[in-house]
């Protein structure tokens, strides 16, 4: 059982240019040294993930911050083929999102996703948002190690 290591890539799963640029700099801000890796659609998330159900699991992400609301292939059905892959589904998926609907939080709790965080409107809220995160996520939780 870990945490996740520094050495580990949070992908951030999101279309908007500037919900990406709030989202890495209160992750620098909280001084999470990780790498980040941004795809911008769900294709380019499946594409990327694609290489971790064959490669060393040790390189694939530690945790992926999930948009839902993407043009072409969305975020629900991002979460439902990660949480399909038996290589991929202990990776916590973390969806950040603008939706409140209740629909939306049951549906992604019942593909799987490990927590469902709506994205604070003001700058202030979302830092703090994004440190409760690290918080948890990288100083609290136990993981299983990933299996090779």
């Amino acid at each position: 059982m870990s945490s996740i290591t520094p050495k580990q890539t949070i992908l951030i799963v999101e279309d908007s240019d500037d919900d990406y640029e709030t989202t890495e700099i209160a992750l620098r801000e909280s001084r999470l040294s990780n790498p980040i890796m941004r795809c911008e659609t769900g294709e380019d998330t499946l594409e990327y993930l694609a290489q971790f159900s064959t490669d060393s699991a040790e390189s694939r992400p530690g945790i992926i911050l999930l948009d839902l609301n993407m043009p072409g292939i969305g975020g629900r059905r991002v979460l439902e083929t990660i949480k399909a892959d038996s290589n991929l589904r202990d990776i916590p998926v973390i969806i950040l999102t603008t939706s409140t609907d209740d629909r939306d939080i049951k549906d992604c709790y019942h593909m799987g996703a490990n927590t469902y965080i709506s994205k604070p409107v003001d700058l202030t809220s979302f830092m703090d948002a994004i440190k409760r995160l690290k918080e948890y996520w990288f100083e609290i939780a136990i993981l299983p190690r990933p299996t090779l």
